[in-house]
């Protein structure tokens, strides 16, 4: 999850919604410069993170905390080789693209054990197995899964609050087409990106968010109840052209 710290608590953002904002991104791209297989390759963006069951796992830090996920380095290989197989039901192409997915985030960790190096060897194979019984060349797939991450980043800086006070520009990441992208708040706190994707020259996006006012929690068990009963609120940012 994504914990923000506020004045009298927390701003608590699953990872699922998150995903589900970074879809809606996705969703805003030109259309003449999107991606080949652009709505599966949407769904793939959507349930990326469906890893991730908060309500079933310790989400406190020692100090009693909202485990925020960038402080999260526990690496489950049977949590990962779980969601792999089941995106397999949306198709191939969700299953390429979360596995190179998969293989982003954890080819780092390479050595660590064997069985993480036996599930990383798995997905390079599968990929490659996948991009040949779908006919796309590898760079049509690394194409796609460029989009796949820029929208995935794009979408936690806005979730994490990453915006830069001040109108100053933030790197996004490079796009599919090869280019790097910045996005700027303007003090109106309408949003722009430089050079412009998308199709709308002005359009909103959104994710709900849950807030907490407390700022310690003694147990899961506690947090867990609290996030049950925490008031939701629907988090907006217009982008506009420049």
């Amino acid at each position: 999850m994504i914990a923000n710290l506020t004045a009298t608590g927390w701003e608590i953002i699953y990872h699922r919604a998150h995903a589900l904002l970074a879809a809606q991104l996705g969703g805003q791209w030109k259309r003449s410069k999107s991606p080949i297989r652009l709505y599966e390759t949407i769904a793939a963006i959507s349930h990326h993170d469906d890893l991730e069951k908060e309500w079933e796992e310790d989400i406190l830090t020692e100090a009693g905390a909202p485990l925020d996920f960038t402080l999260d380095t526990e690496t489950s290989v049977p949590k990962m080789k779980g969601l792999t197989e089941t995106s397999l039901y949306r198709g191939r192409w969700v299953a390429m693209l979360i596995s190179m997915h998969m293989s982003y985030l954890n080819e780092g960790k390479r050595g660590e054990s064997k069985e993480l190096n036996d599930f990383l060897d798995e997905q390079l194979a599968n990929q490659k197995k996948w991009r040949e019984e779908l006919k796309i060349s590898k760079e049509e797939a690394e194409s796609a899964y460029a989009f796949f991450q820029w929208c995935d980043r794009l979408s936690l800086i806005l979730c994490s609050r990453e915006l830069p006070a001040g109108e100053r520009a933030l790197e996004i990441s490079v796009g599919p087409d090869g280019k790097r992208y910045d996005i700027l708040q303007h003090s109106n706190e309408l949003v722009t990106v430089t050079p412009w994707p998308f199709e709308d020259d002005k359009f909103t996006v959104n994710v709900e968010a849950c807030r907490l006012d407390k700022v310690k929690f003694d147990s899961n068990e506690e947090i867990k109840e609290a996030l049950a009963k925490a008031p939701k609120k629907m988090l907006e940012w217009t982008f506009v052209k420049s």
